[in-house]
C-alpha cells in the first residue's frame, strides 16, 4: 500500500510526464512553422463553422485530388488503394502557387530537388487505381483553418470571387502545417508559433 508521500511523488511525476508530452507536441508543430519549407497552395472553401471551436474554413487544395496517372509506383494489377501514406512532389508554377508533379505510395525514390518539396498525406483504403481511374484524395492534415469568431462566412464568400491561398510550412519528413491564410498577396491571418 502506498503512503501519502509516495502518492504525491507519483502524482508529480505523472504531471511532469504529461506536461513534457504536451510541450513536445507543441514544440514539434512550432519547429515545422519556423523551419519548414514554405509553399503557397491555391484553395477553395468548403464549410465555415465548427460548433465546438468556432469559425473555420474547410479547405480544398489543387493537391487535394491527385491524378492516378501521377502515382509512379502502383503495382501491376493493383486496382484499389490500401490504407497508406502518399508522398506528393510539389513544384512552384509561374503563378507562384505550388502544384503536384508526381507521387508515390509509402516514400519517394529520391529526395526532392532544391526547387521542389515533398508533402506527405494519407490515402484511405478503397480508392480506384485501375487504368480508367481519374484521381484519389489524400488527407494532408491541413484541411481546416480556424478564424476569429464571425470571420468565416465573409472570408468564404470572398474566396468565391477572388483567389486565396494558404502558405504551408513543410518539414523535412513531409509533415505540413498551415502557416498563413492569404488573400492574393495579402496575409489575412498567420498562425502563431505557440
Amino acid at each position: 500500500m502506498m503512503t501519502g508521500k509516495k502518492l504525491i511523488i507519483l502524482a508529480v511525476v505523472l504531471a511532469l510526464v504529461q506536461i513534457g508530452f504536451l510541450s513536445w507536441i507543441i514544440a514539434g508543430r512550432a519547429a515545422i512553422l519556423r523551419d519548414g519549407r514554405q509553399v503557397l497552395l491555391r484553395v477553395e472553401p468548403v464549410d465555415p463553422r465548427d460548433l465546438l471551436r468556432g469559425d473555420y474554413i474547410f479547405l480544398s487544395y489543387d493537391i487535394s485530388r491527385i491524378p492516378v496517372k501521377l502515382i509512379a509506383n502502383i503495382p501491376a494489377g493493383k486496382l484499389t488503394s490500401d490504407d497508406t501514406p502518399i508522398v506528393v512532389r510539389l513544384k512552384q508554377g509561374t503563378d507562384g502557387y505550388w502544384g503536384a508533379t508526381s507521387a508515390w505510395f509509402e516514400q519517394a525514390p529520391a529526395p526532392a530537388a532544391s526547387d521542389e518539396a515533398d508533402i506527405v498525406g494519407h490515402v484511405s483504403a478503397g480508392w480506384d487505381l485501375s487504368p480508367e481511374a481519374t484521381a484519389i484524395a489524400p488527407d494532408y492534415g491541413i484541411q481546416r483553418f480556424y478564424l476569429p469568431e464571425g470571420e468565416g462566412m465573409a472570408i468564404q464568400n470572398d474566396m468565391r470571387v477572388r483567389p486565396f491561398g494558404v502558405r504551408v510550412a513543410i518539414a523535412a519528413d513531409g509533415t505540413a502545417q498551415i502557416k498563413a491564410l492569404m488573400d492574393g498577396d495579402k496575409t489575412l491571418f498567420e498562425e502563431p508559433l505557440y
